[in-house]
């Protein structure tokens, strides 16, 4: 490939000079750790979602190995979740010694299928994290239904949809959950270089999870035991280092504020990529359901290796001489090695296996030109035979 040639990933964050500046000032204030700008992040989160609290942690598997914890996930508990995600929505439950379960997917959103989480819930059953995937959430309504049902506790993994809708209530609400966390990684739509978030409505889970974000520890005078001074604090919880900065803050308080920016190019882009690609025998897109408003993550393109005679290998390689690094989302979760040793095997679910087989992500994010979307797609079109 040649050096001067424009390379292309499936995603890439957005950084402005306001971005810059904000960031600029708070490095040159009196705090870079736990400061003022926390708490108005959370403060910014809360009103954009709607949601009553936030807490705002390191990165996005923080947040939902702190879900967990903050549930009082146990040895032996299950937790059903999506294969078709990232391995941390599994991990998570592994970190609270709990058992991840897996219910198979709707082969045209390729989200979690309300009806296969009702067969996989056993006496053993606490929760369900549900995965938003590509930024269109599943069908909550009808999980919450299931949750209520069996008496689950529901967390929706949103890495994915901060910005995105359902049923015209904003992704973060928690109006469907108990908790909700969001992922700030550069290749999401907002970020903080690293960075997530949980939200809630639950008070008592809030100040819970504030306490296991810092060590377990709390100086809240209503919550302490005794109180020899103002320096006091207690350790109540067995808790963790998953403080977010100042720093990180204020950059996820300048992105914030063009969330709905960011919302309408990236539908423009899978728009756009759906009029140039998608009447093609070769090419199909996931459906967006009536009851989603999503802020597209990804945009996964499906090829019909039916009619295809190169490897998705030989495609990958051949695309990324023309400077498209593609990416897959996802490997299942239950087909990697670790997860044989909760007895799963290839063939355990099929819909997800079979979207793996035919999937890969073009890129997305702001930045992108019609220009670039053009040449993208005219590169996949000679390539893709």
């Amino acid at each position: 490939m040649p050096p001067n040639m424009k390379r292309y990933g499936y995603g890439h964050q957005s950084i402005s000079e306001a971005d810059i500046n904000i960031v600029v000032k708070a490095m040159r204030s009196e705090f870079l750790t736990q400061g003022p700008l926390v708490a108005k992040f959370e403060e910014a989160l809360c009103q954009y979602t709607g949601a009553k609290y936030a807490v705002v942690v390191a990165n996005g598997t923080v947040a939902l190995h702190l879900a967990m914890l903050v549930l009082e996930i146990e040895p032996n508990d299950e937790v059903i979740t999506s294969p078709n995600t990232f391995l941390a929505s599994a991990n998570c439950v592994v970190y609270a010694n709990g058992k991840p379960k897996f219910a198979d997917i709707d082969s045209a959103t390729a989200n979690i299928d309300p009806k296969n989480i009702e067969k996989q819930i056993t006496q053993k059953t606490k929760a369900i994290i549900p995965v938003h995937f590509a930024g269109q959430s599943c069908d909550m309504q009808a999980i919450q239904n299931i949750a209520k049902k069996y008496n689950l506790k529901i967390i929706e993994d949103a890495a994915h949809a901060i910005g995105s809708n359902y049923k015209n209530t904003k992704v973060g609400s928690c109006k469907y959950s108990d908790l909700t966390t969001f992922s700030f990684h550069p290749v999401k739509t907002i970020t903080t270089g690293e960075g997530g978030a949980i939200m809630t409505n639950d008070k008592n889970l809030y100040e819970k999870l504030l306490m296991l974000r810092s060590h377990g520890m709390t100086k809240n005078p209503k919550r302490l035991h005794k109180n020899d001074g103002q320096w006091y604090y207690e350790m109540q919880l067995l808790g963790y280092n998953g403080r977010l900065t100042d720093i990180q803050s204020a950059l996820g308080i300048s992105q914030l504020k063009r969330i709905d920016q960011f919302k309408s190019k990236r539908r423009k882009i899978v728009e756009t990529y759906k009029t140039l690609l998608g009447n093609d025998e070769r090419f199909s897109f996931l459906k967006e359901k009536l009851y989603s408003d999503a802020c597209f993550h990804l945009c996964p393109l499906l090829v019909n290796f039916g009619v295809v005679k190169k490897t998705k290998r030989e495609i990958f390689v051949e695309l990324s001489s023309h400077g498209i690094n593609l990416q897959v989302h996802y490997i299942p979760v239950h087909t990697q090695p670790f997860y044989k040793n909760y007895g799963y095997k290839l063939g355990d679910f099929p819909l997800s296996e079979e979207y793996y087989k035919k999937t890969m992500s073009l890129p997305l994010y702001t930045d992108l030109t019609q220009c670039d979307i053009k040449y993208i797609t005219k590169i996949i079109q000679n390539i893709v035979k």
